[in-house]
């Protein structure tokens, strides 16, 4: 290497007169506040968030085009830390992206997520809201459910579908519609599930979507009790649905639960507790959690949450 080259190498790089360290920390002032200004815009209204993923498509370098995608979602009213990264990760777009850093693909689909955020909201106001209730097996979801049936009147539940035989006490059309595979499939066909999904590796169950659309177009309020996979499809159809985690209070207390109450063999108990397992670890996935301590105590936290705004349902 010759001495010029490395006394090349060597030598500092130029200090930035103070004048353009000033006008670029003005710049980035001024960008963090038109940023921060679009955010305020977006939670109030005053701009959709469509109109500025449009925006930051036309001008990348711009206050749109330069807002990170985390913050553009979460200045959508309803949408906290956990609904933002379960969006991310359906629409499978990384959380370090910028909105004018969106790929075609990915603009589509966070376009097509806010389209059908605004036909939910399109439903008006005084229209019901949609709560979910899911937990591990023998968590108790079928016993709190009939203490709101039976104690909350104003309270609507829809009636699933299930390839499942009846347990004693069941009755077709009031704990489930009980019906065989081939008509199972053909409501699959048809499109006539909000949701559906095989549980424990066995039946089939999913909830119809008619009379949950009709319930809540009317101002009532309904809830599901479903497994998880169901509410993780809800969670996709309906982003301003709920979503409830029934919780026990300890996992022995679980175990006792499902041994106690007779209604599987000791192989079935066995795979239910696996999936037991993996069904806890999920529950961050909601929205909120209620312990399973007392029937009654539950039954009555679940139908609270039907009645707290929105924004202040959601976990951040």
């Amino acid at each position: 290497m010759s001495e010029s080259a490395e006394g090349t190498r060597g030598a500092a790089r130029p200090t930035p007169p103070d004048v353009d360290r000033a006008a670029a920390s003005r710049a980035a002032v001024a960008a963090r506040r038109a940023r921060a200004d679009l955010k305020a815009q977006i939670a109030s209204g005053k701009r959709s968030a469509e109109s500025v993923l449009d925006e930051g498509a036309r001008d990348p370098n711009g206050p749109a085009g330069t807002l990170r995608v985390t913050d553009f979602l979460l200045a959508i009213p309803a949408i906290g830390v956990t609904k933002m990264k379960a969006t991310l990760d359906r629409l499978e777009i990384s959380q370090v992206k910028r909105v004018g850093g969106l790929g075609r693909h990915q603009r589509e689909r966070l376009r097509e997520f806010l389209r059908e955020r605004a036909r939910l909201s399109a439903r008006g106001h005084g229209a019901g809201r949609l709560v979910v209730l899911a937990g591990p097996t023998a968590v108790g979801k079928g016993s709190v459910s009939s203490y709101i049936r039976e104690n909350y009147p104003e309270v609507m539940f829809s009636v699933s579908a299930t390839t499942r035989k009846p347990r004693p006490g069941e009755v077709d059309g009031v704990h489930y519609y009980f019906v065989d595979d081939a008509e199972f499939d053909r409501m699959i066909a048809a499109g006539e599930f909000l949701e559906w999904a095989t549980v424990h590796n066995l039946s089939r169950y999913g909830t119809p979507r008619g009379p949950v659309d009709g319930a809540l177009a009317a101002g009532r309020n309904v809830l599901l009790e479903i497994d998880l996979q169901g509410a993780r499809q809800v969670r996709a159809n309906d982003p301003a649905a709920l979503l409830v985690f029934l919780a026990p209070p300890t996992w022995d207390e679980l175990v006792r639960r499902l041994v106690g109450r007779g209604t599987e063999t000791p192989e079935e108990q066995r795979r239910r507790l696996e999936t037991a397992k993996v069904e806890l670890a999920s529950e961050d996935e909601f929205d909120r959690t209620v312990v399973n301590t007392t029937v009654p105590e539950a039954a009555r936290e679940v139908v609270d949450l039907m009645s707290v705004p929105i924004r202040a349902q959601t976990r951040d």
